[in-house]
């Protein structure tokens, strides 16, 4: 929860009427004062001004100056949307903000790697750095670099108000999460932000066809999923749909780690519900797909995500909970494939010179 929630004790709806009258008058003093009293009031609101409330923060969003606190901003609007208030509405102005500071952030990192010369080691992002001789490392105009700098040492920060809106909306993510995904990913691959929750929720799959294909059996399913956060969820939910089905052998999940991975309702809390792995997931190649990465690490073969499930090299086990508590998957078994389908897609995988064993 981004926020604690507190003792009501004034209307939500007045002070962020005042904030966008001082935001709309570009009144820096009285923005600064509105700011922190809604800062106050939307963590003593009731549930229901917060819903109300939610689209306005957002919305003001693009108003803000760069050099301003828009994550704090975006986490009050994020927290209304924890409470109620519609995803979709205010996602467009929250997930632009960050696809704005992830670019901004790269640009620090690449201006700071041609001032070095060398690259030069990234600095930690923490405003503590930024001083004269960091705005001037940076070049262009003072504003500018600050801008950059601000970006950098936020980034993270915009994390809880985008998982906000991305996990309760596949809207939001068929919308956005696409566009946002390559940025979020190359700043993470500079060491240093944890930006591994937000790079999983672009990247969720959903209605997403999968090929899959269990080569012990040589049997081939189609399985939708959707709403997936990472492969131990996959993991249990295709145990669930093919060995709980009836389809190939094993032993089904339990219901309980089931429900975990599917439940409409938020999870509450870590459970102690074990589950224990099915499959030995494997992409085309043969290459290991592992339980820690995600669905969308299953490669596309002609125009369609291909998985081969094969015999456990040894039994492991984890905790059924789901990556993203208010996210529940799906897998749902499309169909069976016939036999000569199965073949065409078993010779697109690196072992599909061999001969198909027999169902």
């Amino acid at each position: 929860m981004i926020f604690k929630r507190k003792p009501r004790t004034s209307s939500l709806a007045a002070t962020v009427s005042e904030l966008e009258e001082a935001v709309a008058a570009r009144d820096g003093d009285r923005t600064e004062q509105a700011f922190a009293a809604m800062v106050n009031r939307v963590q003593s609101a009731s549930d229901a001004e917060r819903i109300a409330a939610g689209p306005r923060l957002a919305a003001l969003l693009p108003a803000f100056p760069p050099t301003g606190p828009r994550p704090m901003l975006a986490m009050a609007a994020g927290f209304c949307v924890e409470c109620g208030a519609d995803p979709l509405a205010c996602a467009e102005p929250i997930l632009g903000e960050v696809g704005r500071d992830l670019v901004d952030a790269l640009e620090f990192a690449r201006r700071w790697a041609a001032a070095s010369g060398d690259g030069g080691e990234l600095p930690e992002p923490d405003e503590k750095i930024i001083d004269d001789a960091l705005l001037a490392r940076l070049g262009s105009d003072a504003y500018e670099a600050r801008r950059l700098a601000l970006a950098w040492c936020a980034a993270q920060e915009w994390q809880p108000p985008a998982l906000a809106v991305l996990c309760r909306s596949a809207e939001v993510r068929r919308r956005y999460a696409a566009a946002l995904l390559p940025a979020c990913r190359e700043l993470a691959e500079l060491g240093r932000h944890d930006l591994k929750c937000l790079a999983y929720a672009l990247a969720v799959l959903d209605d997403e066809p999968v090929v899959v294909l269990h080569r012990p059996t040589g049997t081939g399913f189609e399985v939708r999923i959707g709403g997936i956060g990472d492969n131990f969820q996959l993991h249990t939910l295709l145990a669930h749909v093919l060995v709980g089905g009836g389809h190939v052998p094993g032993t089904a999940p339990s219901a309980e780690s089931v429900r975990l991975a599917t439940n409409p309702a938020p999870a509450r809390g870590r459970s102690d519900v074990a589950a224990t792995g099915t499959f030995e997931l494997l992409a085309p190649d043969g290459t290991r797909i592992w339980n820690e990465g995600l669905p969308d690490d299953i490669p596309v073969v002609e125009g369609r995500r291909l998985l081969v499930l094969d015999t456990p090299a040894y039994e492991r086990s984890w905790t059924a909970d789901r990556f993203f508590p208010h996210l529940p998957g799906s897998a749902e078994l499309i169909r069976v494939l016939p036999a000569d389908e199965t073949g065409t897609w078993y010779a697109r995988t690196s072992q599909g010179s061999g001969t198909l064993p027999q169902a």
